[in-house]
């Protein structure tokens, strides 16, 4: 939906599991580089004192330091739980039932639901021309979730968003999942297979798209004309199914096909309908991570391809294929912890619809995209985040036209931001955060970018927002 603040707040992996310290330590006797099983980690978690809050954390009966550092950042255990399908259980909140040696139902006690409320004031250094600047959103979005257990082996979460951008309440990220375990050989093999309506939702690292920084953002601060098809693009309005494996807590792997499945248009697509994708479009995943003593690290690639008929279901398509590069660092420091994200995202365009139509200056583009990030979350619960994007590509005249505060005088997609953010948690459940983001060069320029005077220092914004989960 409009921001991806609705998007990320249902975590990848718990659902109101909303924490914020750093992942336990190896126990003694563990060896460095193998992931522990999660009955295990689960068992060293529940021995501290951990404060209890919603969903997901009341079917498991741990808080939110179990799962996360820094919101929606995964601990090894938030992984842990998200690949097993959202299925760890507490001993106590399960009721069950057999059908002779069959076992036919299993329950929780405590219904999967929470709810999350946000609400933001934005204020950007120049106002766009016939607007009032300092915009305050009330709320900018209230979600409801339906998430955990359905049977030991299949769990999900379920999000329903309303943005106040547009008005509209509607499905916003849905992740399902059958997750399982068995050997092989004398390794342990970890499988299972996404239901999901979000290229990179599935994922369990905070280097995609999905749960990638600044993992929320102002519904009415500008933002660049020209981004990766991956990036969010197509949230909420495709369905994929895949499958997925983890060998020996070591190398990932996953493989989904994404179809077009539309929410607020004709269904089935028709020539009325926008961005349908002809056939399928497969997105793969591939990561291998290892534990060095405290310290965490995990390098990977993922890529999506698609062909997708600009408007219509019939004719010429236009084909993007993106490829990233990701690299994912966690270590304990100074009682919290410490985590580094780099995302490097490239992505060719064969525009042979939308060029055809006089809607670009040339048939072939490309658009490549940078994102660095880190955050330090101390004690007592406050959390520093800086981050660096970059946007860059082909020049199109026609695209990227001249436009006030939107267009680009010079047909660049070039964009480049600094960000740093404050955040204060009295609770784990609740968040109070400053933020400012400074650009440097916006849609190909420092200065008059979009042809009529406005300079990409004019875009600077600042972002205050209060989160509460319940």
């Amino acid at each position: 939906m409009g921001t991806r603040l609705g998007a990320l707040l249902a975590p990848a992996g718990m659902l109101g599991i909303l924490a914020f310290t750093s992942s336990p330590a190896p126990a003694a006797g563990h060896t460095s580089g193998t992931r522990r099983p999660i009955a295990e980690i689960r068992a060293e978690l529940t021995s501290h004192s951990l404060e209890k809050i919603p969903s997901f954390s009341r079917q498991t009966g741990l808080a939110c330091s179990a799962c996360h550092t820094a919101f929606p950042q995964l601990t090894e255990f938030g992984r842990a739980f998200k690949l097993g399908g959202y299925t760890t259980p507490a001993s106590d909140q399960v009721v069950s039932e057999k059908e002779g040696d069959d076992e036919s139902l299993q329950l929780s006690l405590i219904p999967g639901l929470s709810a999350m409320f946000i609400a933001s004031m934005s204020s950007i250094a120049r106002e766009e021309p016939g607007t009032q600047n300092t915009n305050v959103d009330f709320p900018q979005e209230l979600g409801l979730f339906l998430g955990g257990a359905i049977t030991p082996h299949l769990g999900g979460f379920l999000q329903v968003t309303y943005e106040s951008g547009g008005g509209t309440v509607a499905i916003d990220n849905v992740d399902l999942r059958y997750a399982n375990r068995t050997n092989l050989g004398s390794k342990a093999l970890e499988y299972g297979f996404s239901l999901n309506n979000n290229p990179t939702v599935q994922d369990v690292w905070n280097t995609v798209p999905a749960w990638g920084f600044p993992f929320t953002e102002s519904a009415t601060a500008p933002s660049p004309s020209s981004t990766p098809l991956l990036e969010d693009d197509l949230g909420g309005q495709v369905a994929g199914l895949g499958g997925y494996v983890l060998w020996n807590g070591l190398v990932y792997g996953e493989l989904t096909a994404y179809r077009s499945a539309p929410q607020v248009s004709s269904n089935p697509p028709d020539d009325t309908s926008e961005s349908t994708i002809k056939g399928v479009a497969p997105y793969w995943r591939v990561a291998l991570q290892h534990r060095f003593g405290s310290h965490y690290l995990e390098l990977g690639t993922f890529g999506f391809s698609s062909r997708l008929y600009p408007e219509g279901v019939t004719g010429a398509t236009d084909r993007f294929t993106d490829l990233a590069l990701d690299a994912q660092y966690e270590v304990p420091l100074g009682g919290g912890a410490f985590a580094a994200h780099a995302t490097w995202l490239h992505e060719s365009q064969r525009l042979e619809a939308t060029f055809g139509v006089d809607g670009a200056a040339r048939p072939e583009n490309s658009l490549h995209s940078l994102g660095l990030d880190a955050t330090w979350t101390t004690r007592p619960r406050v959390d520093l985040m800086v981050g660096f994007r970059t946007i860059g590509g082909d020049s199109d005249a026609v695209l990227n036209a001249p436009d006030p505060v939107t267009g680009s005088r010079t047909g660049s997609p070039a964009s480049t931001s600094f960000t740093g953010e404050v955040a204060w948690r009295p609770w784990l459940n609740t968040r109070f955060a400053i933020r400012y983001t400074l650009w440097t060069e916006f849609n190909g320029a420092a200065t008059d970018y979009d042809g009529f005077g406005r300079d990409a220092g004019d875009n600077d914004t600042l972002y205050v927002y209060t989160w509460l989960a319940f």
